[in-house]
C-alpha cells in the first residue's frame, strides 16, 4: 500500500514565511506585525494567518496582545544570556555531524561562499556580508542532515535575529569573526568533526560577546 507523504498545512508555510521575516528584520521587534498586509502579501485569509502567529507566539517569537494583535517580541538580556549558549551546543552538534556527512560538492558551495564573503568583509559591506555568513551556517545544518537539529536552531535564530543582526559590530568583533570562519573551513574540509563543533561553540560565544559589548555600549 503506499503510504501518504503529509504536507505542510497552510498556516505552517505562512508561520515559516513569517519566521523568515523577522530573521532578515522584515519585521521589527517591538512593532505590530500587520495582519491585514500580510493576509493581502500571502494571499491567505485571517484564519490561518492567526493560526501561524499562535504558533509562532508559541515559539516566543510573536506576543498575542489582546485589543494590540501580534507584537514581534522583543529579546531581553536575560533571553541573551539563556539563549546563546544552546545555539553553540547546536551549532556545535550540527559541525560534528557535518564532518561525518558532508559531500566534496557542499565543501566546494561552502568554500566559494567563505570566499565571496571573505571579499565583502574586505570591502566593509557589511549586509551581503551577514547573508553568505548565515548561509555558510545554514551549510553546514544541511550537511549534518538533522531535521530536528535545524529546525531547533532557526526558532532560536529568529528570537535572536533582533540582536544578532543589528548590533553595531566594531573592527576587532567583525576580524574575529571572519577568523572563527577561516578556523571553520579548515576544520571542515579536514573533516575533523570534534575541532569544529569546538570550533562553532566558541564563535557562537564571541557572537554573545560582542552582542553583550553592544548591549551595553562598549567597544572594542
Amino acid at each position: 500500500m503506499n503510504e501518504i507523504i503529509p504536507r505542510k498545512s497552510l498556516h505552517e508555510e505562512v508561520a515559516a514565511q513569517l519566521r523568515e521575516m523577522i530573521v532578515n528584520g522584515e519585521l521589527v521587534a517591538g512593532k505590530k506585525a500587520p495582519e491585514a498586509d500580510l493576509c493581502q502579501r500571502f494571499g491567505v485569509s485571517r484564519t490561518p494567518m492567526r493560526e501561524a502567529f499562535k504558533a509562532l507566539a508559541a515559539e516566543g517569537l510573536i506576543r498575542l496582545v489582546p485589543n494590540r494583535g501580534a507584537i514581534v517580541a522583543k529579546i531581553s538580556r536575560e533571553d541573551v544570556a539563556e539563549l546563546f549558549p544552546i545555539m553553540g551546543a547546536l551549532e556545535g552538534l550540527a559541525g560534528e555531524l557535518a564532518c561525518a556527512r558532508v559531500t566534496n560538492a557542499e565543501l566546494a558551495r561552502i568554500r566559494r561562499s567563505h570566499e565571496q564573503m571573505v571579499r565583502h568583509y574586505e570591502r566593509g559591506e557589511i549586509a551581503p556580508y551577514y547573508r553568505l555568513n548565515r548561509a555558510i551556517h545554514e551549510a553546514i545544518f544541511e550537511a549534518a542532515g538533522n531535521v530536528t537539529l535545524t529546525a531547533m536552531f532557526q526558532t532560536l535564530v529568529a528570537r535572536t535575529a533582533s540582536v544578532r543582526f543589528t548590533a553595531q559590530t566594531s573592527p576587532a568583533r567583525w576580524a574575529e569573526a571572519v577568523a572563527d570562519h577561516d578556523a571553520m573551513l579548515k576544520a571542515l574540509e579536514a573533516r575533523d568533526g570534534p575541532a569544529l563543533g569546538r570550533i562553532l561553540r566558541d564563535h557562537i560565544r564571541h557572537k554573545l560577546d560582542m552582542v553583550n559589548e553592544a548591549l551595553e555600549g562598549v567597544t572594542r
